[in-house]
């Protein structure tokens, strides 16, 4: 599902695994990417062919979420000054990661339980392995999701600056380096809309 994340959304590996219950609005069909590279939100379509596997996914952070709460649970990882600013935060079902590590950390010096995400190597191991199966001749890794995702709609003759602001890009040069990569499909030549039918 995180390999699938990656591609339909283009995000990259560490956004992907830092999200939390509340970035998905299901009514809305959108996904929220906070803070992403250079501190940024933005916000991408959810691919409607993943719904289905989203919603199980968020009942099994609940499941796993009210399993937490009902022992000595101190809440989710948070950045310093949320925490600070909102004390119960930790604990809220919002806040929650939606790709949960499988056990919880203990903070030495304060002796907390605590839960973080799935660690990025979890992943990365899972994707190499992947690919030496596959016996996929080319280096392939988490981001060549991302990659794939900016190429596939430019294929599709999406506007180059409508893949920027997908992808989080600041500057439209960074987004331009997929039209080296991909085949243009624009037609250059110029024609009479008279003929377009012939």
């Amino acid at each position: 599902m995180i390999a699938k994340l990656l591609y339909g959304c283009g995000l990259r590996l560490s956004e992907c695994l830092s999200l939390r219950v509340q970035c998905f609005n299901f009514d809305a069909g959108i996904l929220t990417v906070h803070d992403g590279k250079g501190k940024k939100d933005r916000t991408v379509p959810i691919p409607e062919t993943l719904v289905d596997e989203l919603r199980q996914q968020l009942n099994s952070v609940i499941a796993l979420y009210e399993k937490d709460m009902q022992s000595n649970y101190d809440g989710v990882f948070l950045p310093n000054s949320l925490s600070r600013k909102f004390k119960n935060a930790a604990k809220e079902l919002i806040w929650q990661w939606f790709f949960p590590a499988t056990s919880l950390t203990k903070v030495q010096e304060s002796k907390q339980l605590m839960r973080y995400h799935l660690h990025e190597t979890v992943v990365q191991k899972a994707i190499k392995k992947a690919v030496a199966n596959a016996h996929i001749t080319k280096r392939a890794s988490a981001h060549t999701f991302r990659h794939s995702f900016a190429s596939h709609l430019l294929q599709a003759n999406y506007d180059i600056r409508t893949i920027q602001e997908l992808l989080g890009h600041s500057d439209l040069k960074t987004t331009m380096i997929y039209t080296h990569t991909v085949q243009s499909q624009t037609i250059k030549q110029a024609k009479s809309p008279l003929d377009f039918d012939k």
